[in-house]
């Protein structure tokens, strides 16, 4: 069958009317010896073929002849209907009057007038029926191939070439060309595909009505793969890409095609992972992380199971997401030697901490329980100062308490001279962290700070995708935004190997590259969907980007360091801060202080105060709880299960 598609698909029409022209020569052949056979009633009548054997040599050539005058080569494969078979009948009838001349000509004897007569009706069922069968073949392979997405293979080296060879017997995609920029390559055939050059894609994809390119090259980096889709972004057609080097060594298919990501487009090279480093706090031990069910939770689940560890404690207060991540990681990882342990509890039960942790014999915690989304905390002030701030302080003191070896607080960009209250509890609970490790060195502890993470849950890439979905308009709150991303794999095994290093009390900085501007993120993705911005220079296009303006407490840009001492790592994408903290008295001063108004449910007082704790602090908006906290918020004897 496959022979067959390439015929009928991939050959040029003068390779497919040679190959009707072989094959007629070979049905009038079949279709004399049929004649002889059935007059005879004999599968081999020896005498008679002997005698006949210049008819065998001269029949099929003059019989492709008289068909080639008759045009019968002109359509080989669309027309093949009625008509084909009125000219058929035709060219027999000429061939079998030929036939009773040869035979005088050549006084074939022994010969039986009735051969011809046979001859012609075997001729032209063999010839017409042929025709037909090669018609309706061909019409079921157009009418399968119209369910399959017609595509651009970019990219002809040996990825490319598998590719091509697999889709072309899939159910998804039709290869209809696939090209390359080594000229060196152009020109040559890859099964029934010649390879052009880059060049000609747009003519390309005019000409075969193509829908989508793949980029077949699994082995180019990140910097790389943005020009190749910045030259294809152009075309207006949405554009999937193969598997990665380092995914297809991990088991993936080649032909396991998936759409760019924002990821893509965004991403770096890969600074391979220290393995002492992320093995040094994971390998044959006990790891609680909380906020476990999160996405950078969730991926320091993942990599400490990789690791070994002898114990994995997931700590989240959503029952859904705890089920999920432990359902992901029991079946990912079936038959592993790690014991997972899925806990649902609140970060400010101290009393459930200390005791998962004594219980399990915890040497290292990760704790990413937070709450995140600026907008949400600004009008949630208290359950943001007292999950974010008072959370992180009480699961330390628990680390402390239950003798863990090792505290790792994931921080942010926001907590960098913040204009709202989700970045200023960050910084707060990096205080604690830091005042801490310097009191009690047995617990080595450290903060890890790093942007915005692509595909968390609330983050700005599914939500713009989302948009397009419905048609837009994809909003953006201000077009001079920017920000840092990273994706969730690498900023968790960053998080972990920053950990491994630390002494006591660092601020460790992820570097997070350049700054991005959200308005050419959305801009994109969605010309990675095929599609168009409308503006006023392109009111034809298909998506709008609308402006929203800046929601509360968000910046314009955000950064990662507040003062200027920053000194590098043994991983050249870690760096080490140097930041002030208040003097511990004035710490527990103001952090008392700061609970007892929490209890007050005063939430501006709160809010005043956390400026004043806070280096660079200065609230933009004069944003307040939407509902007071309950009065359960005493956060020294606060009852279990009640907040995040």
């Amino acid at each position: 069958m496959h022979v067959f598609d390439t015929l009928l698909k991939g050959t040029t029409s003068e390779s497919r009317r040679l190959f009707l022209l072989i094959a007629d020569m070979f049905a009038l052949s079949a279709a004399l010896y049929s004649a002889f056979s059935l007059r005879l009633s004999e599968w081999y009548p020896e005498l008679y073929l002997k005698a006949a054997t210049e008819l065998f040599l001269i029949v099929p050539v003059l019989g492709v002849a008289i068909f080639y005058r008759l045009g019968l080569y002109r359509a080989v494969l669309r027309y093949m209907g009625v008509r084909v078979l009125r000219a058929v009948a035709i060219g027999v009838v000429l061939i079998v009057l030929t036939l009773y001349a040869l035979a005088q000509v050549f006084h074939i004897e022994p010969f039986p007038r009735s051969v011809p007569i046979i001859f012609g009706m075997a001729a032209w069922l063999y010839l017409g029926g042929t025709r037909l069968l090669i018609r309706s073949y061909y019409y079921w392979v157009i009418t399968k191939d119209r369910h399959r997405e017609r595509i651009i293979i970019f990219g002809a080296g040996s990825a490319g070439a598998q590719l091509a060879l697999m889709l072309q017997n899939g159910s998804e995609y039709w290869p209809v060309a696939i090209v390359d920029d080594d000229k060196r390559l152009v020109g040559r055939y890859i099964g029934q595909l010649k390879v052009s050059s880059a060049v000609s894609i747009g003519r390309l994809i005019e000409e075969h009505r193509a829908s989508r390119i793949v980029i077949a090259m699994p082995s180019i980096d990140a910097k790389q793969l943005r020009d190749v889709l910045g030259r294809l972004q152009v075309f207006g057609v949405p554009i999937s890409k193969t598997p990665s080097a380092p995914e297809l060594v991990s088991g993936a298919a080649v032909d396991s095609v998936r759409d760019v990501s924002i990821e893509d487009l965004l991403g770096r090279d890969v600074v391979p992972a220290i393995p002492r480093l992320m093995s040094g706090t994971l390998h044959r031990r006990s790891v609680l992380v909380t906020g476990g069910g999160g996405s950078i939770g969730s991926e320091i689940a993942h990599i400490a199971i990789e690791q070994g560890a002898k114990t994995l404690v997931i700590y989240d207060v959503s029952e859904f997401a705890l089920f999920n991540i432990d359902s992901t990681l029991r079946q990912k990882f079936l038959g592993s030697d790690t014991k997972i342990v899925s806990l649902i509890g609140s970060v400010l039960d101290r009393e459930r901490l200390e005791r998962a942790m004594k219980k399990y014999e915890v040497d290292t915690v990760f704790h990413a329980a937070a709450y995140k989304h600026v907008p949400i905390v600004e009008q949630n002030v208290l359950q943001g100062i007292l999950t974010n701030s008072f959370g992180t302080k009480i699961a330390a003191e628990a680390s402390v308490s239950a003798g863990v070896k090792r505290f790792v607080l994931i921080s942010t960009d926001k907590a960098v001279r913040p204009t709202n209250v989700m970045g200023a509890t960050k910084r707060l609970a990096e205080m604690f962290v830091q005042d801490l490790s310097k009191r009690c060195t047995d617990t080595v502890m450290c903060n890890v700070r790093f942007g915005n993470v692509l595909g968390s849950s609330g983050s700005v890439v599914p939500i713009f995708e989302e948009q397009v979905k419905r048609g837009g308009p994809v909003t953006v709150t201000h077009p001079d935004v920017t920000r840092y991303f990273m994706t969730i794999p690498e900023a968790a095994s960053l998080v972990v190997q920053a950990g491994a290093m630390a002494l006591g009390g660092e601020v460790f900085v992820l570097d997070m590259g350049k700054p991005v501007r959200i308005v050419d993120l959305a801009r994109n993705l969605i010309e990675l969907k095929g599609l168009s911005v409308k503006s006023e220079e392109n009111p034809h296009g298909d998506i709008e980007i609308a402006y929203s303006g800046l929601r509360p407490g968000e910046k314009l840009y955000e950064e990662l360091l507040i003062g200027e001492n920053v000194t590098g790592s043994e991983h050249p994408l870690i760096l080490k801060a140097q930041e002030n903290c208040l003097p511990h008295q004035d710490l527990t001063k103001f952090s008392t202080t700061l609970s007892e108004l929490i209890q007050a449910h005063d939430a501006q007082a709160a809010r005043a105060l956390l400026a004043d704790l806070v280096e660079g602090y200065v609230p933009d908006s004069l944003a307040s709880d939407l509902l007071e906290s309950p009065r359960a918020a005493n956060v020294l004897g606060f009852p279990a299960g009640r907040h995040a």
